[in-house]
């Protein structure tokens, strides 16, 4: 292997260069700029997605409040971007949370954070592609105006055979680099933001007109987080609230492909959180003030449409023609996402791989795309196969699959955060800057997810979690979430009898930054 190239370049600011055992992997340099690593991080995150998922189900749990929500989630997403973005300039590595947390807390810490990402992932994989396909089929029954077109969602087969047809289509475009990756998301994330501003536009105007009954006036206690009825209500709120910012770290696993990779990946993922945060509080604001919060008619918080916001307000609030695109930029969200989103689970298996963590032929790189291939086509295959078995085996057992989702992400993003901290720990006193931005930041947004982690596992024990399904008493969501951490310490148990020098700190070591540069 050769050695990553982590020399300062002219005008850049390192804090603490990569040590000599972080290797290049051969993939495509200088194939993304600012622009598309910011693209790609907020199509990852797929805002339209998330919007017509979560929105009705935030405003169920804190009501007026859930503008406040969205900012209250942004909070410990922004502080672990400025870990991230720390992490990033010493160690440009496309591991990002794997090979940063071996390299402060050692081999074992590291594997299991890297297995939390990839879990992670596969699981949102999954569901992203049974979204795409519903609206797909919704979509298709809207333009013909045949109900029975639609109707074929609801044949199983029919399901999983064009969900593993999208997943197939996905791995292909990821397949072939990055710039076909790049190419295909401005075109995507461009109509989803411009047919989310349409709505958010048409919102306001109905709300000012008064067209609905259950529409109310703004009111700057919107923004009071403190004003939630109860600790719970908040704290179901706020992981609703994290889930629809998760995604925005695949900024940084471009980073060996990035044109400027210490700074650009750091600077695009800030970019992207302040992106979202806009939109989501724009939509949250407009939609509240359109149809308020309530659970009658149009209200975000009715159960019967709360799970699918945007197929409930398209056509009263952008007309029926208008409306379709709507429809649209949900597919276009979903499918956007699911495409990005094998970029971080295949390069960090990549990274895995090529420090001996997982077995090396997931380490090839394609000799052509510069991508890798083995890795996607990899992840490809497990989201296929677990979508397919879920899905075949109980709508509970996927539904609680992927409200376990938030315990993987506050796991290993709280890991990355007290990562930073302790890899610079040496830096901390050296100027305000330092400590701040690889202390204090990183520690606060790392206590808070690790607070929501805590409280999420608690309250998965509860069988009411989720779908409402039980296991000997036990709730199933707190059985999957449980269980997948688990399975992972078994497969770092049988990697380690089988790749024992990565686990006893050779290939990888523990470190603290052993140059500056000062700018």
């Amino acid at each position: 292997m050769t050695q990553l190239d982590v020399r300062p370049q002219a005008g850049d600011t390192v804090s603490g260069v990569a040590d000599g055992d972080v290797r290049g992997k051969g993939l495509g340099k200088g194939s993304v700029g600012l622009v598309g690593s910011a693209v790609i991080g907020i199509s990852t995150v797929a805002p339209v997605y998330c919007l017509t998922s979560t929105l009705g189900s935030t405003a169920g749990e804190v009501g007026l409040q859930m503008p406040a929500i969205f900012l209250a989630g942004f909070l410990p997403m922004l502080l672990v971007a400025f870990a991230y973005r720390e992490l990033n300039k010493a160690m440009p590595d496309c591991g990002t949370s794997f090979t940063w947390t071996v390299k402060a807390f050692g081999p074992r810490i590291g594997w299991m954070c890297g297995w939390g990402l990839v879990i992670a992932t596969i699981i949102v994989l999954s569901n992203l592609a049974g979204v795409a396909t519903s609206y797909f089929w919704l979509l298709a029954g809207e333009i013909t105006n045949n109900p029975s077109i639609a109707a074929l969602d609801d044949n199983k087969l029919v399901h999983i055979a064009t969900c593993l047809t999208l997943i197939a289509v996905a791995t292909a475009i990821s397949y072939r680099g990055m710039t076909a990756t790049k190419g295909v998301q401005y075109a995507l994330v461009g109509l989803q933001l411009v047919v989310l501003a349409v709505f958010v536009a048409m919102a306001f105007q109905k709300a000012s007109a008064g067209t609905f009954d259950t529409g109310l006036d703004f009111s700057w206690s919107w923004m009071n987080p403190f004003a939630v009825e109860s600790m719970a209500a908040f704290t179901a709120g706020l992981s609703l609230s994290i889930f629809m910012y998760w995604g925005w770290d695949a900024c940084l696993a471009t980073n060996e492909e990035t044109t400027g990779s210490t700074k650009t990946p750091g600077r695009a993922s800030l970019i992207a959180m302040v992106v979202l945060v806009g939109s989501y509080l724009a939509t949250g604001v407009a939609a509240q003030m359109a149809v308020g919060s309530g659970g009658e008619g149009l209200g975000l918080a009715n159960e019967e449409t709360s799970d699918n916001v945007f197929a409930a307000l398209a056509g009263p609030v952008m007309g029926p023609v208008l409306g379709i695109l709507l429809f649209v930029a949900v597919l276009a969200s979903a499918a956007a996402s699911l495409q990005t989103t094998f970029i971080p689970v295949a390069r960090t298996v990549l990274a895995m791989s090529t420090y001996e963590a997982l077995p090396p032929s997931y380490a090839k790189v394609h000799p052509r795309f510069k991508t890798p291939g083995r890795a996607t086509v990899m992840a490809g295959a497990a989201t296929g196969l677990f979508y397919t078995v879920m899905t075949l085996v109980s709508e509970n057992v996927l539904t609680d699959t992927i409200f376990a989702l938030g315990l993987m992400i506050c796991f290993y993003y709280s890991l990355t955060a007290f990562a930073c901290a302790w890899y610079f720990r040496a830096e901390l006193r050296r100027s305000s800057r330092d400590l701040f931005f690889k202390g204090v930041f990183p520690v606060l947004g790392g206590l808070l997810l690790a607070a929501v982690f805590c409280k999420t596992l608690f309250d998965m024990w509860d069988p009411a979690y989720g779908s409402g399904s039980t296991v000997l008493g036990v709730g199933s969501v707190f059985i999957i979430g449980v269980g997948l951490l688990a399975l992972g310490l078994v497969i770092m148990f049988v990697t380690e009898r089988r790749s024992p020098a990565f686990f006893r700190g050779e290939v990888l070591t523990k470190s603290t930054p052993s140059l500056v540069v000062e700018d």
